[in-house]
């Protein structure tokens, strides 16, 4: 819990207060900023490009109605927990903001950089309604995005974003705030309250004195706060991108670029890796021989791990329309049951509430375990793959071999930057008539998945076959038939 977290400023919302109020002009009238058709809010948030997408007046509107949304639909009134990454617009975004929360009457707690996970627990342990994090998770330098969290720490619901975009549009009346504005705090040191709650559930019960770690922080949020927790555990740690960089953050490095984790394992005979995204939000591992190991290893490991403790309902992992069939067929081997749900960490964490699963995840590194929080938390994951492996008393290279063999799987992006040809894609017939043809081709030797990407400009592309030979053809026919149609 965070015990330096004040209750004195609570008071109880009232009937009026709680409510939107009387329509009113104003300064905070939606103003005559160019929307997209398409609608604001993708699969993690709203991210886009700065001075396209996001600039600052959007930046005042949307902390503008986020807090009304927010505050509309608390029992009693608190503050909002704002945090942000290393990237160079993530100041002005912050400041921003806080400025559109706070006209709407709410407090703000300012975190600085930080992991994105640490806005969602700090969020879920205080008096807070609400938290907002300033990222573009794995994107370039260039993108940012704008999270935004509930009270319990989770992904905010759909109905209640549709409230904040439906106020963007100028769709609601823009109400009267009673009472005096809200005020702006510096509160840096509730960050420490975080790592010492990533470290609580292990210590006593297992160290990581003897191993040698290598981190890539991706100049990005984990950049303070993941070495010193690994350390602190007993750890060597070895630390590459480990400075807070707005123009490098994510730049051939992190969890999107193994390459560099792969040689310093190498070179420093490290045991694991451990390479973050530039919010900390995801991880991915590199064993000893500078294999990578994704999210569907680490789903299968820890999940194997909690079904021997006893700490696994219904043996039930919740993963997305990514996961390998190699991961899955092997987890039902061990008479486990595996969920699929839509690609995206809010559509895992809405399977997993609804059917009670406190595991699951992407193969991206996504991970997230209700045992020990609401959201997807790569420091977290690495602590706890790191201890698994530590208690196993064998190498994670040992622990990959001894699971499962992945069936050839591949991804290709297509770069396709008119956002309503990317978000409408599914209207395009030929693009549909050569997915038909493959799935007919292939029949049960293997399996299609094109969709857009909510967080990036491009149509994934993925082939999944028994043998690579076949994965390699229908992948380039399919992305032939996207490039061919849908970009200019």
């Amino acid at each position: 819990m965070v015990s330096s977290i004040s209750r004195s400023y609570i008071r109880e919302v009232t009937p009026e207060s709680k409510g939107l109020g009387k329509v009113v002009e104003g300064s905070f009238a939606p103003s005559m900023i160019s929307l997209p058709a398409t609608p604001l809010f993708g699969t993690d948030g709203i991210r886009g490009k700065v001075g396209e997408l996001l600039s600052a007046p959007l930046a005042l509107q949307i902390g503008y109605w986020a807090g009304l949304v927010l505050r509309s639909h608390a029992s009693q009134l608190g503050p909002v927990i704002l945090g942000q990454d290393s990237r160079n617009s993530s100041d002005m975004l912050a400041m921003a903001l806080s400025a559109g929360l706070t006209a709407a009457g709410l407090e703000v707690w300012y975190l600085g950089l930080c992991p994105t996970p640490c806005v969602a627990y700090l969020t879920s342990v205080s008096e807070a309604i609400g938290g907002v994090m300033i990222s573009a998770s794995h994107n370039p330098p260039e993108d940012n995005g704008i999270k935004i969290f509930s009270a319990n720490g989770g992904k905010l619901a759909q109905a209640l974003q549709a409230e904040i975009e439906d106020g963007l549009r100028g769709n609601l009346p823009v109400p009267a705030i009673l009472g005096n504005c809200g005020r702006h705090y510096s509160r840096l040191e509730l960050v420490r309250d975080y790592g010492e709650a990533l470290k609580q559930p292990l210590q006593g019960a297992v160290n990581l004195q003897g191993m040698k770690i290598v981190l890539d922080l991706a100049w990005g949020a984990a950049v303070g706060l993941a070495p010193a927790i690994f350390q602190e555990m007993g750890a060597e740690v070895i630390c590459l991108h480990n400075a807070a960089d707005g123009d490098r953050i994510n730049v051939n490095c992190g969890s999107t670029h193994l390459e560099m984790l792969q040689a310093a394992v190498a070179e420093h005979h490290a045991d694991v890796g451990f390479a973050f995204d530039g919010d900390a939000d995801r991880v991915l591992a590199v064993d000893s021989t500078g294999r990578p190991v994704n999210g569907d290893y680490i789903l299968y490991l820890w999940g194997l791990h909690l079904k021997q403790q006893n700490q696994l309902p219904d043996n039930l992992i919740v993963s997305t329309v990514m996961a390998n069939l190699g991961f899955e067929r092997a987890w039902q081997q061990q008479g486990g049951k595996l969920i699929r749900t839509a690609v995206g960490d809010q559509y895992v964490q809405a399977e997993m509430v609804k059917t009670g699963g406190m595991l699951g995840g992407e193969q991206s590194g996504h991970i997230l375990c209700r045992h020990y929080g609401m959201t997807g938390d790569g420091v977290l994951t690495a602590l706890h793959l790191a201890s698994l492996v530590k208690q196993a008393g064998v190498s994670l290279t040992e622990l990959v071999d001894q699971s499962f063999q992945t069936y050839p799987q591949l991804l290709r992006n297509v770069r396709v930057v008119d956002r309503d040809r990317r978000l409408n894609w599914q209207n395009c017939e030929p693009v549909q008539q050569a997915i038909a043809l493959a799935e007919t081709a292939m029949g049960d030797a293997g399996r299609i998945l094109v969709r857009a990407s909510g967080t990036e400009p491009v149509i994934r592309v993925m082939v999944e076959a028994a043998n690579a030979e076949l994965a390699n053809h229908w992948t380039s026919e399919l992305v032939a038939q996207v490039q061919q149609h849908l970009t200019p």
